[in-house]
């Protein structure tokens, strides 16, 4: 009985410090993102910057380098992707009003007479506020601008974190050393083999996930870009890379750029033949993410059940805004390990297997 109570007492103090991060968490969450982000971000790129120092080169230079590449990537992909993504908004601006009179000819009288609903939509009405809307400059101009003057505090955050993240990146992968060995200097003694043991299995599972789930999202983006172009579908681009990019969510991805490429075909084909191609590239591939790409980028050892993926999206959202959602996984597969270990510990000790 006495084992089973220090064994007990034994969880206490890291269950207590799970409780206080945890308070800590929540009450800072409104600032804590950006670092945490920083934080990833050092963590994917630290391996590289290693690489550079191993070649001879300081620390600060490759630290450096690594950044101008990270920022020169995203920059790149901003000057390639926006113009793209603006012409496809603008032409689905221009056949929008198409669109919708050919729902009324098609969709309305079939639901009509499948459901007894009743659809009508006003393609004049909604021909004359696009095109209003289009010729109104100033009056989005002053629209845009007293939305900026109400939410200009929103915006003075958002810019603060677009600075924040590289300055907080650049200190953590320039002393990304020091700050581990920092870390081990004060872990007690007694828990050292443990910890480290540890921390080494949630480096094996962070580094198979984030570096092979980015690879996933990439060449899956890749994929349905290119797969739906193929197909003839003309906003293959907005709509590739949102079902791509959404890959790391279980059938979510799939499910989004299914609905939404299906809606896009309707309004550009005549008939169901035009869909068949499209339901095709989408279906190879879910079946080439699943059964290869994933496997072999990500493979199974993180273990989260799909609704613990939606459940830890959603609650790293509600806490962190877009931040924690790139956070969620991460951060739960951190957890997992933790609890696959206390879970071990918790069977391995008195209280589990006294009488």
């Amino acid at each position: 009985m006495n084992v089973g109570r220090a064994d007990a007492l034994s969880y206490l103090w890291p269950l207590a410090l799970a409780c206080v991060a945890g308070v800590l968490l929540y009450l800072l969450s409104p600032i804590l993102a950006p670092f945490l982000f920083a934080a990833i971000l050092a963590y994917i790129c630290n391996p590289l910057v290693e690489r550079l120092v191993a070649r001879k080169l300081p620390r600060t230079l490759g630290t450096l380098l690594v950044m101008a590449l990270l920022i020169g990537a995203f920059a790149l992909l901003l000057l390639i992707l926006l113009p793209l993504i603006y012409r496809e908004v603008g032409l689905l601006i221009e056949r929008l009003p198409g669109y919708v009179d050919r729902l009324n000819e098609e969709l309305a009288p079939w639901l009509k007479h499948r459901l007894g609903v009743e659809l009508q939509l006003d393609a004049l009405t909604l021909k004359r506020h696009i095109a209003e809307n289009l010729q109104s400059g100033g009056d989005i101009g002053a629209t845009i601008f007293s939305s900026i003057k109400i939410s200009g505090l929103a915006l003075l955050g958002l810019a603060l974190n677009l600075v924040l993240v590289p300055v907080v990146l650049f200190y953590l992968l320039r002393d990304w050393g020091m700050l581990i060995w920092q870390v081990d200097r004060v872990i007690p003694r007694r828990w050292y083999a443990r910890v480290t043991g540890l921390a080494r299995e949630v480096d094996a599972v962070l580094a198979e996930f984030l570096r092979g789930q980015i690879s996933v999202m990439l060449l899956m983006s890749a994929y349905y870009v290119f797969a739906l172009w193929l197909a003839g579908l003309e906003f293959a681009l907005p709509i590739g890379l949102l079902t791509g990019l959404l890959a790391f969510v279980p059938y979510l991805g799939m499910v989004i750029g299914l609905v939404a490429a299906t809606i896009a075909a309707l309004m550009q084909f005549d008939g169901v033949d035009g869909l068949l191609p499209v339901w095709i590239a989408i279906g190879i591939g879910q079946l080439i993410d699943g059964m290869a790409i994933t496997p072999l980028l990500v493979g199974d050892r993180i273990g989260l059940h799909p609704v613990a993926v939606i459940f830890a999206l959603l609650a790293f959202g509600q806490l962190f805004g877009f931040f924690g959602v790139l956070l969620a996984l991460p951060a739960s597969a951190i957890l997992l390990v933790w609890l696959r270990q206390l879970r071990r510990d918790y069977l391995a000790s008195g209280m589990y297997t006294s009488e």
